[in-house]
């Protein structure tokens, strides 16, 4: 299943020549998921206190297909790719009424409060199943 969050674009989305500047959508990406995240009811503060673990962007890649402008609604459609024991990949959509902008994916490595890699707590792996893409070829191993 995706998660899909709204995204208003506002002036100081903008850039001179009046159009989102790229770096926006990596914001808007990370705020997708966080509020996936809080879907399943995890906050970052919570998994940092409760878990001493945190999500730490690793990869990304996208590729910008169209621009977006000032008062364009879009939405950030989210799906886990693979959730492996110490990571997950995500692919992140932007799309604007059905024409997809830009195409993203995201390696989230989960790393403990020391900075090393650490496996994704049991629950939280758990929630995120629902997330994964059906027929990625990797589902949840690890």
């Amino acid at each position: 299943m995706a998660h899909v969050l709204p995204v208003r674009i506002y002036f100081e989305d903008t850039d001179a020549s009046g159009i989102v500047y790229n770096a926006n959508y990596l914001m808007f990406a990370e705020r997708a998921r966080t509020e996936m995240l809080r879907r399943i009811g995890v906050t970052h503060p919570t998994m940092i206190r409760q878990h001493g673990r945190a999500f730490a962007v690793r990869r990304c890649e996208a590729d910008f297909v169209k621009p977006a402008r000032l008062d364009d609604l879009l939405e950030v459609h989210s799906r886990l790719r693979d959730l492996r024991g110490a990571s997950v990949v995500l692919d992140q959509d932007i799309v604007r009424a059905g024409d997809v902008l830009v195409r993203m994916r995201f390696t989230l490595a989960c790393m403990a409060n020391d900075g090393r890699a650490a496996r994704i707590p049991r629950g939280i792996r758990d929630a995120l199943a629902g997330f994964v893409i059906a027929g990625s070829g990797n589902g949840t191993t690890g």
